[in-house]
């Protein structure tokens, strides 16, 4: 990945390792935060965001049909 994508998944992990639940706050707020500088780095940030959530549904969706099967 390039810098942008680089800085902008880090951030996501960090905001999402602290998140509470899908309702905390805190994602919006540092998303709000970077785009008061850079809109391009906000929205980075955001999609990955989406694809981090988006990766723990699949995931858990994966490891129940895991856990079905007894594997």
């Amino acid at each position: 990945m390039g810098v942008l994508e680089d800085l902008a998944d880090g951030l996501a992990r960090d905001a999402l390792a602290l998140e509470v639940d899908e309702d905390d706050p805190l994602v919006s707020q540092v998303g709000k935060t970077i785009g008061a500088s850079s809109q391009t780095l906000e929205e980075a940030y955001l999609t990955a965001i989406r694809v981090r959530r988006a990766e723990k549904r699949a995931r858990a969706v994966i490891d129940a049909r895991r856990s079905e099967n007894g594997n």
